[in-house]
């Protein structure tokens, strides 16, 4: 998939996307719980961004720990007990939280699933190269005894992830719709509902990035 530059593209603008998103939300934020969320989310959509295009292969160890503590975070925050308010309170934050701590998991496995796609020894690819299919289908064809194991076990990973992203996509995308047919209570000011339509469909957009990148690891 990502062969095709219009895609990778895309990909990236809307990983940006999100990203800005997340940093404009942190530097808004007066709750250094939100802050900390957004930035790690800004973090995550930067990092994907980066290795669609084989970004900073040195790092991949760091990304991976980096990925796998704010997947940690987000864990801790959806059981964390409900005196701790500053933390995921109430079944809906508890269900985000858990959420955001899978796709940061999901994430972290991406990043150390690319690094296993790589011929030994010559790392994730060289920092400025090609997009990753480019890379991925080019060492599958010089290297294929080196990269067919690591391929075959990526592949089962990526396809339930793939259907999980997917599903969370469609999930976002019916949320919006949901909130437009219920009534407008006292508490919810018409502003506050068009932000929450605006977070759904970036987490939409997000979701479905994260379905297309493991969809093309399936493959």
């Amino acid at each position: 998939m990502f062969n095709i530059p219009a895609i990778t593209w895309t990909l990236t603008a809307v990983l940006l996307l999100s990203g800005s998103h997340h940093a404009l939300q942190a530097a808004r934020s007066h709750h250094l719980t939100d802050k900390v969320n957004n930035s790690l989310h800004t973090l995550m959509n930067v990092l994907m961004a980066a290795m669609l295009w084989n970004l900073a292969p040195a790092t991949t160890l760091a990304q991976i720990a980096v990925l796998t503590a704010a997947a940690l975070w987000f864990v801790i925050q959806a059981v964390a007990r409900p005196e701790f308010k500053t933390l995921c309170a109430g079944g809906q934050s508890r269900l985000k939280c858990a959420y955001h701590g899978l796709t940061m998991a999901g994430a972290a496995l991406m990043v150390a699933m690319m690094a296993h796609m790589t011929t030994p020894g010559q790392g994730i690819a060289p920092a400025g190269g090609t997009p990753m299919a480019h890379n991925h289908h080019a060492m599958a064809a010089a290297a294929p005894n080196t990269a067919a194991a690591p391929l075959g076990g990526s592949a089962g990973l990526a396809i339930p992830l793939t259907v999980f992203f997917g599903a969370a996509a469609v999930v976002f995308m019916i949320l919006p719709l949901r909130s437009r047919a219920t009534t407008t209570t006292p508490g919810h000011t018409a502003t506050r509902k068009l932000t929450l339509r605006a977070e759904h469909g970036l987490e939409a957009l997000g979701a479905a990035a994260m379905a297309a990148m493991f969809a093309t690891m399936a493959t």
